[in-house]
């Protein structure tokens, strides 16, 4: 079935319509960071840089690593960037752009996110790195679109029962990641539930001149327990990257570097040189 150009807007010369590119520009490996400025800090290890693209927070290099190909993407901050994100490289790899139909046969893209966060267990320092070994979503983006399998209702039902959540909050969602990204590139790091809340202050429990609502939320979060599960840290884009990789049929990773520690109150003085160790340790270990 044609999909109308209202539902997947393409450029006048054929792009995607945000990311701005051709799907010969994207490689299977994606590295997705928040910030546009961390794309060449990624791209700078890359043994070529062949096409580089910028359209507002959207910053795309693509070339070569030991002889495979390579993208670096820049999403910007929040669950909804990645909605469109993921929505257009999917499109990138799924959909036929010319006769705007899906593709007889499905390409899998194999995504790392690399990125920063809070940690919620007061056991882990700042500076270490973090691998969701699933995305715990606050945002409820997810509701808008249909999913089954892969999404953790069970875990979600023990959550709400345990914070209490209110009502007038965004019902949780909860997925897992690719184990087989996890396995080959995180398995000496901490391994947890990564949180992605839809706002840095107040949604994270952080108040400056307005009161919270929820004050003890976090302290809720940081004592949940389902089995051997616990919810490691706090961001703001892993949850939407896992529900929709599982819904379409990617491999996803999020590794964040804790730049801060919200129970002991600790903050990275300078974190960069740990995040310069973690993009290497990541880009050695993709593939």
């Amino acid at each position: 079935m044609k999909i109308p150009a209202s539902e997947l807007p393409l450029t006048p010369d054929g792009r995607i319509y945000h990311l701005g590119i051709f799907p010969e520009d994207l490689a299977d490996y994606i590295i997705v960071v928040g910030d546009p400025g961390r794309v060449p800090d990624v791209s700078k290890y890359f043994d070529t840089v062949d096409f580089t693209h910028v359209n507002r927070e959207l910053v795309v290099h693509t070339g070569t690593l030991r002889g495979k190909r390579i993208t670096a993407l820049s999403t910007g901050m929040g669950t909804d960037n990645i909605d469109i994100v993921m929505t257009e490289l999917d499109s990138l790899a799924n959909i036929d752009l010319k006769a705007m139909e899906v593709k007889p046969e499905h390409r899998t893209l194999n995504i790392v996110r690399i990125g920063t966060c809070g940690a919620l267990q007061k056991e882990i320092d700042v500076h270490s790195f973090i691998a969701a070994e699933y995305g715990f979503g606050l945002d409820g983006l997810m509701h808008f679109y249909q999913h089954g399998e892969g999404f953790d209702d069970e875990m979600v039902k023990a959550f709400v029962a345990h914070t209490g959540w209110n009502e007038k909050l965004p019902y949780p969602y909860c997925v897992k990641g690719s184990s087989d990204l996890f396995n080959r590139i995180a398995f000496d790091m901490v391994k947890g539930v990564t949180a992605s809340a839809p706002g840095f202050f107040g949604p994270q429990g952080r108040a400056v001149r307005v009161p919270l609502a929820y004050p003890d939320l976090n302290s809720k979060i940081d004592s949940f327990r389902f089995g051997d599960r616990k919810i490691t840290n706090l961001e703001m884009e892993t949850s939407a990257l896992y529900g929709f990789g599982q819904m379409m049929g990617h491999n996803m990773l999020t590794i964040c570097l804790a730049i801060a520690n919200r129970v002991t109150h600790d903050f990275s003085k300078d974190y960069h040189p740990h995040m310069e160790k973690l993009i290497r340790t990541v880009l050695n270990r993709i593939f």
